[in-house]
C-alpha cells in the first residue's frame, strides 16, 4: 500500500487520439500508462485487503476486535489520522458513531461513553452527533462515496470547527453497503493540504475496506440472531420440560390425593367426628387449590398459541380458563387483529397470560378486562386491567411477575407499560409494531 500512489495520474479517462503530433501521442501514452498502473494498483489493493480481512476475522473473532483492528489498519494504510464507523440502528431511525480510531487509540462511545475523553475535547461529542445526523440525512451518501474538505458547507458547523481543530483537511465517507441496504458508513479524516491527484487511492482504499466491513458486520448479525434463536429454543424446551414434570408429577399427584380424600368423604357417609371431618374438608380444599395452581403453572410455562389459533382465539381461551378458576368476572373486548407471526404471537400470549394470572391471583379485583386492538393495521395494542388493590411499593413481594413480562416484551421489541396505584387497580399495556421500541414500567404514586 505504501507506494500505491506512485506514478498514478489525476484520474482522467484516456481519450481517442487522432493526431500525428509526437507530443500529443506521448501525452496519450503517458495517460494510458498511468491508467494501467492505477488499475493494477486497484487490483493489488483489493487482493491485499481481502487477505487482511481474512486474517483479522481469524485473529479477531469478535466484531468489536475485528473493526478495531480494521480501523487501525485503515488509518495506517491511508496515511490518515482518524477512521470512524457509524452505524444505523436496527429500527432504521438514526445513525450513531460506533467506534473511532484516532491518535493511536480506539474509542467506542456507545459502549464506553465519552466521559473519560470529554476533558480533552469537550466539543467532540456534539460535533460527532451532528455529523452522524448529517450522514443519516444526506441521501446521496447512502449509495456513493462523498469527499469533503474541512470548510465544506454541507458539513454541520460544529463538525467543521472540530475538523479544523483536529487539523483534518479532508474527510471521506463511504457507505457500508450490502446489496441495496445501507448498514452505516466508514469515514477517514486526513491531515495536510488536499491533494486531488493522490486522493483517488484513499477513496479506492476505503471503498474496498467498506465492502469487507459490511460483509463481516452482516455475517456477525446473522450469527447473533442465530445464537439468540438457539437460546430461545433452549429456554422453550426447558420450560416445556418443567411443564411436563409439573403436569405428570405434581398435578397428577394432587389430583390423585383429591380423589382419595373425596372417596373417603363419600365412604364415611357423614359418620366422621366433626373435627376429623373438618380436617378432611380442609385437606380437600388444599388439594383442590394446589391442583389448580399446578395447572396454572403448566399453562404459564407453555403459553403457546394453539395449532392454527389466532391471538383473538387464544385470548378468549385464556379468559375462559381464568374464569373457571376464579369468581372474578373477566370481560374480553377484541377487535379484528392482524397475524403477527408465531414468534411474536407466542410472546404476546405469554404476557397476556402472565398479566391475567397475576390479576386473578393477587389483585383482589371485582372485575378484570382484556382488550386488544390493531395499530395501523399492522401492529397490536393489548391491555389487561383490573380494579383491584394495585401493586405495592415493595414489588419484590408483590408476585406480579413483571420481570418475566419485560423479558418477553424485550424479545420482540415491544413497548410494555404497567400503570398501577394502591387501591386503584393495575393495567398492563403492550404495544407492538414492526419497529423496535423500548420496555417501560411506570408505577403511579
Amino acid at each position: 500500500m505504501e507506494d500505491a500512489n506512485y506514478g498514478c495520474g489525476s484520474g482522467s479517462q484516456p481519450e481517442a487520439v487522432n493526431s500525428n503530433d509526437p507530443g500529443v501521442l506521448r501525452a496519450a501514452l503517458l495517460r494510458e500508462s498511468a491508467e494501467r498502473r492505477r488499475a493494477e494498483c486497484r487490483a493489488d489493493m483489493q487482493t491485499e485487503i481481502a487477505k487482511l480481512a481474512h486474517t483479522l476475522l481469524v485473529r479477531e473473532p469478535d466484531i468489536d476486535g475485528f473493526f478495531g483492528a480494521l480501523t487501525r489498519e485503515m488509518v495506517e494504510e491511508s496515511e490518515s489520522h482518524t477512521c470512524g464507523v457509524w452505524l444505523i440502528d436496527e429500527a432504521g431511525t438514526r445513525c450513531d458513531l460506533w467506534m473511532v480510531y484516532v491518535q493511536d487509540h480506539l474509542f467506542m462511545p456507545l459502549k464506553d461513553g465519552w466521559e473519560s475523553h470529554e476533558a480533552e475535547e469537550p466539543a467532540k461529542r456534539p460535533a460527532c452527533q451532528d455529523f452522524a445526523s448529517h450522514l443519516f440525512e444526506y441521501r446521496r451518501g447512502w449509495t456513493e462515496t462523498i469527499e469533503y474538505t474541512n470548510d465544506d458547507a454541507r458539513l454541520p458547523e460544529a463538525f467543521r470547527a472540530f475538523a479544523c481543530r483536529m487539523n483534518s483537511a479532508t474527510v471521506v465517507a463511504t457507505p457500508l453497503l450490502l446489496g441495496t441496504r445501507t448498514l452505516g458508513w466508514m469515514t477517514i479524516s486526513s491531515p495536510g493540504a488536499p491533494q486531488p491527484e493522490h486522493q483517488w487511492w484513499r477513496v479506492a482504499l476505503i471503498e474496498t475496506m467498506a465492502r469487507h466491513a459490511a460483509l463481516a458486520l452482516h455475517h456477525n448479525r446473522i450469527s447473533d440472531a442465530s445464537r439468540r434463536e438457539e437460546r430461545r429454543k433452549a429456554i422453550l424446551e426447558e420450560r416445556n420440560r418443567l411443564a411436563r414434570d409439573i403436569h405428570d408429577n405434581l398435578a397428577q399427584g394432587f389430583a390423585a390425593i383429591l380423589m382419595q380424600l373425596q372417596a373417603a368423604q363419600r365412604e364415611s357417609g357423614g359418620a366422621l367426628p366433626p373435627r376429623v371431618a373438618a380436617s378432611v374438608e380442609i385437606a380437600v380444599d388444599l388439594a383442590r387449590t394446589h391442583l389448580t395452581e399446578a395447572r396454572r403453572s403448566v399453562g404459564a410455562l407453555r403459553p403457546i398459541v394453539g395449532q392454527g389459533e389466532d391471538i383473538a382465539s387464544a385470548l378468549k381461551r385464556l379468559a375462559d380458563l381464568g374464569q373457571r378458576t376464579a369468581n372474578t368476572p373477566i370481560d374480553v373486548v377484541i377487535d379484528e387483529l392482524p397475524r403477527l407471526g408465531d414468534a411474536v404471537e407466542r410472546e404476546i400470549i405469554g404476557i397476556a397470560q402472565e398479566a391475567l394470572t397475576n390479576a386473578v391471583r393477587h389483585s383482589r379485583a371485582r372485575r378484570i378486562t382484556i382488550r386488544a386492538s390493531a395499530v395501523q393495521s399492522v401492529g397490536l395494542r393489548l391491555s389487561v386491567s383490573d380494579d383491584g388493590r394495585g401493586i405495592g411499593r415493595d414489588r419484590s413481594e408483590s408476585g406480579f411477575g413483571m420481570t418475566s413480562m419485560q423479558e418477553r416484551a424485550d424479545r420482540i421489541g415491544a413497548s410494555l407499560t404497567i400503570v398501577t396505584a394502591p387501591r386503584n387497580g393495575t393495567e398492563v399495556v403492550l404495544a407492538w409494531e414492526p419497529t423496535a421500541l423500548h420496555t417501560q414500567v411506570h408505577v403511579a404514586g
